[in-house]
């Protein structure tokens, strides 16, 4: 999607944002600011957000479709976690 015209973009995003009633502030800020980039600039912050959303869906997709890899990741983890190999999330790396 990183080669999209402006306006390719600008059309996947508008659709995007129909699907929402309405914005959270945050988001409504994010576009606030980025209406002040320039339209290269304008491209390259929406393309991340179209691949990260893309990208969320396949996730999510795939999880649907195949069950048993989350149950896999998960069974994992909980072993990991019960031989004390985890962290805390809010313990700093390093």
């Amino acid at each position: 999607m990183q080669n999209c015209k402006a306006s390719q973009v600008g059309a996947h995003i508008g659709r995007w944002l129909r699907n929402f009633r309405s914005m959270t502030v945050q988001l409504e800020e994010a576009v606030k600011r980025g209406r002040a980039l320039s339209q290269a600039e304008q491209d390259a912050v929406a393309s991340q957000i179209i691949e990260s959303l893309d990208d969320k869906e396949a996730w999510a997709r795939r999880f649907r479709e195949h069950p048993e890899i989350l149950d896999s990741i998960s069974r994992e983890a909980l072993a990991e976690h019960r031989r004390g190999e985890t962290r805390p999330l809010d313990e700093p790396i390093g």
